[in-house]
């Protein structure tokens, strides 16, 4: 995942297409791994277990959708969980209710650590990264990578422990 060297505009990165979608960090234009076996599945999982409670919990579950994180900052979380009341945007820049990164081979510690950094100054309420192999759960905030093991839905009394998501992964 190497960062590119020259910088470019907003506009610029907005014409951009690629798949996957990188993301654009003040400038920079930085891509993102190409997805395997075990971080599709991940997100195949995520999608479909907040998708079938959409209108229960009144989000949605989408994923790898370009967020305006801050006004040099487009982020693209591998599953994000909005509010069906949110505005819906093309673009997001409210901040979603969760977001999840499923860790490749790839990722670096730095550069994941700086992208929890710039949801969490977005104001989303709960951060979570996994780590496909094992598999073994963490939630960010206030600065910090801890494990986890119980997902809440902010704003809500939703919560679900995160091996009751991963038995759906055959």
């Amino acid at each position: 995942m190497a960062a590119a060297t020259s910088l470019i505009t907003v506009d610029e990165y907005l014409k951009t297409t690629a798949d996957p979608d990188c993301e654009y960090v003040a400038g920079k234009i930085e891509t993102r791994p190409a997805p395997l076996l075990d971080h599709s599945d991940w997100q195949a999982v995520l999608l479909h277990f907040f998708g079938s409670r959409r209108l229960n919990l009144n989000i949605r579950a989408l994923p790898s959708l370009r967020m305006r994180v801050a006004p040099d900052r487009f982020r693209v979380p591998d599953v994000a969980v909005l509010s069906r009341l949110a505005p819906r945007e093309q673009i997001v820049t409210h901040p979603p209710l969760a977001v999840f990164e499923i860790l490749s081979p790839e990722d670096s510690m730095t550069r994941m650590l700086e992208k929890l950094a710039d949801y969490e100054r977005m104001g989303i309420g709960a951060i979570w990264v996994i780590k496909p192999k094992k598999p073994s759960y963490f939630q960010y905030a206030e600065g910090k990578l801890a494990p986890a093991s119980v997902f809440a839905l902010p704003g809500s009394s939703f919560h679900v422990p995160m091996e009751e998501i991963a038995k759906l992964i055959d």
